[in-house]
């Protein structure tokens, strides 16, 4: 048992404020465990730094990760499917004499963890029409083929994986259409309906005005936080803010000029640093 577990948000490359909030947190990799929320890599000052470091805490057992949406697109990017964004500073991972190693590791990731009984951690949270076990295994669905040995079936899931429809979750969903509706709930989603119906052009705060018919997912009573805690990342604007006693924000837009936020289970104590590239 970890002495303490904490839940890390969006750490997109941001290698020197992922130091100074571990420094902050006397996190000891023989006592504690971390969580990471996805979106390891990105526009950040060293994502090549940052995904060495996670591998490394993860293949000792001091630490966990769920897959983002920037992470999908760095497979993405390293098999040739997409080309890196400008934006994106990526391109020492896929140049790196260990990219391979790297990629193959991030590729077997997963999309949903359990860090406890009662608290479920995915990138971007849960729609308000999944129950944890159903989010649990329709992860694994995705898993599975992105893990896949056969690297036809992963270039075919990512090749595919773009897009914004179908935007309502069906259970009779087959084929590439079911695969990126999870990946887009798990990894994408900040705005539904009622019914779990997505919408993809907001990302602005809560204040702001929000397309018709539409809010936030964690709006909804939602199957989730009957049995449990929804942890998750994905959207900086919330600035890692507590929604309710159930539901938890972790991304503090470190990136943007904001805070790394590292959110302790034992006691939903919330840790910050500023992030000292932009001082």
């Amino acid at each position: 048992m970890a002495r303490y577990n904490y839940v890390i948000g969006d750490l997109q490359g941001c290698f020197e404020a992922l130091k100074l909030l571990l420094k902050k947190i006397q996190f000891d990799p023989d006592q504690d465990f971390i969580w990471f929320a996805g979106d390891l890599v990105a526009r950040g000052e060293n994502s090549l730094g940052v995904l060495r470091f996670v591998k490394k805490l993860v293949e000792r057992g001091s630490a966990a990760t769920v897959l983002g949406n920037h992470d999908l697109n760095l497979l993405a990017c390293a098999r040739n499917v997409k080309k890196i964004k400008a934006k994106d500073q990526t391109q020492d991972i896929i140049d790196a004499i260990d990219s391979d190693e790297l990629i193959d590791w991030l590729r077997r990731q997963p999309l949903c963890l359990f860090p406890n009984d009662k608290t479920i951690l995915t990138h971007a949270g849960v729609p308000c029409i999944w129950s944890a076990e159903q989010t649990a295994e329709l992860a694994k669905e995705v898993e599975a083929v992105i893990a896949h040995d056969d690297f036809a079936v992963v270039d075919a899931f990512l090749t595919q994986m773009y897009g914004a429809t179908p935007d309502l979750w069906e259970d009779d969903l087959q084929g590439q259409d079911r695969l990126r509706t999870i990946t887009n709930y798990l990894t994408r989603m900040r705005l539904t309906n009622a019914e779990g119906r997505l919408e993809f052009s907001f990302k602005e705060s809560l204040d702001d005005p929000m397309p018709k018919g539409f809010l936030p997912w964690f709006k909804f009573d939602g199957l989730t936080t009957r049995t449990h805690q929804i942890v998750f990342g994905h959207w900086a604007a919330l600035e890692g803010r507590a929604i309710n006693p159930k539901i938890q924000n972790v991304d503090g837009g470190c990136v943007w000029g904001g805070k790394l936020m590292a959110f302790r289970l034992e006691d939903q104590t919330l840790f910050s640093v500023e992030n000292p590239v932009f001082s």
